[in-house]
């Protein structure tokens, strides 16, 4: 059934042809109108103007220009949204790193508590140097490059600490996290660890807090042996340097374990060395190189930041 509008009365209706007078008024058909909907009237123009809209041809030709719209719509999106996007990463990051120095992330601005309580450092030649280059959101790659980023810091406590960045794999996908360690560099005083792709309520539960609180006071390691994650409920009573795994998630747990150890290899100079000093800023015209970041730590034992 086809629309109809008779310009004579403006009554509309519906007909299977053009009829030959209005049922409403009865002019005459030079009165009356089809009326044809948009897309319908584009394609009754192309029809007109020689294009066939049922052939292959402008079948393919509509869905690859409809294709290039979408994808420069989309570029133009993800283009406007990156720099917003980076800065999401980021904050979250250092909300990470927080979250193992004991704070929690989501009552504070992560962003000021980093630049008050965070420091970040490049561990060189057996001794720290400030970092000020972009700040890094993902530390496989330069871990396993020999690029070691120590983040010297205060913990929620007051605490003197480091924080050193692991990097895994679970079952499924990536792990990753960070460890607090105190100033003498022997326990750790916090972690966070979490993951790609871990089963939910079995390998992702390495996320969260009774996994990880698990690790605090535990030693790196003693008498040969190194902090590591054992079978659930298998670590042994007071043992220094181990610690439950999730039940039913032993792949996941292991990863943990091959995780935590290699970060330890990993920054094992840095570790075994002597107390280490931490970077000192520069003179107040040169503060930018070390903004904010070591006002709570310049009067405790002989960090000065």
């Amino acid at each position: 059934m086809a629309k109809f509008k008779c310009n004579v009365c403006g009554q509309t209706f519906e007909a299977d042809r053009m009829p030959d007078k209005c049922p409403i008024c009865m002019a005459d058909s030079s009165h009356i109108e089809e009326l044809v909907e948009a897309g319908a009237q584009a394609e009754t123009t192309l029809r007109k103007k020689g294009f066939n809209t049922n052939s292959n041809v402008y079948t393919v030709v509509y869905a690859a220009v409809i294709v290039v719209i979408v994808a420069f719509l989309l570029a133009f999106v993800a283009s406007s949204l990156k720099e917003t996007q980076d800065a999401n990463v980021a904050n979250d990051t250092k909300g990470q790193i927080l979250t193992a120095l004991g704070y929690d992330k989501t009552s504070i601005d992560v962003a000021a508590t980093y630049a008050e309580k965070v420091k970040d450092n490049l561990f060189v030649d057996g001794e720290l140097k400030a970092y000020d280059g972009k700040f890094n959101t993902s530390y496989g790659k330069l871990v396993s490059d020999g690029i070691l980023h120590v983040f010297s810091a205060t913990t929620a406590n007051g605490e003197i600490a480091y924080v050193i960045p692991v990097v895994g794999r679970g079952l499924w996908g990536g792990l990753w996290g960070y460890i607090a360690i105190d100033e003498s560099k022997s326990k750790v005083l916090g972690t966070y660890f979490y993951h790609e792709s871990e089963t939910a309520g079995l390998g992702a539960r390495i996320g969260e807090s009774w996994f990880q609180e698990q690790f605090i006071g535990k030693s790196l390691w003693q008498n040969g042996d190194t902090l590591t994650v054992v079978k659930a409920g298998s670590a042994i009573e007071n043992d220094p340097c181990q610690v439950d795994g999730v039940t039913g998630a032993t792949l996941t747990s292991n990863g943990v374990a091959a995780m935590v150890k290699d970060g330890l290899t990993a920054y094992k100079a840095f570790l075994d060395g002597a107390p280490v000093e931490v970077p000192k800023c520069k003179s107040e015209d040169e503060s930018d190189v070390c903004p904010d970041a070591c006002t709570d730590m310049s009067e405790q034992d002989n960090v000065e930041l």
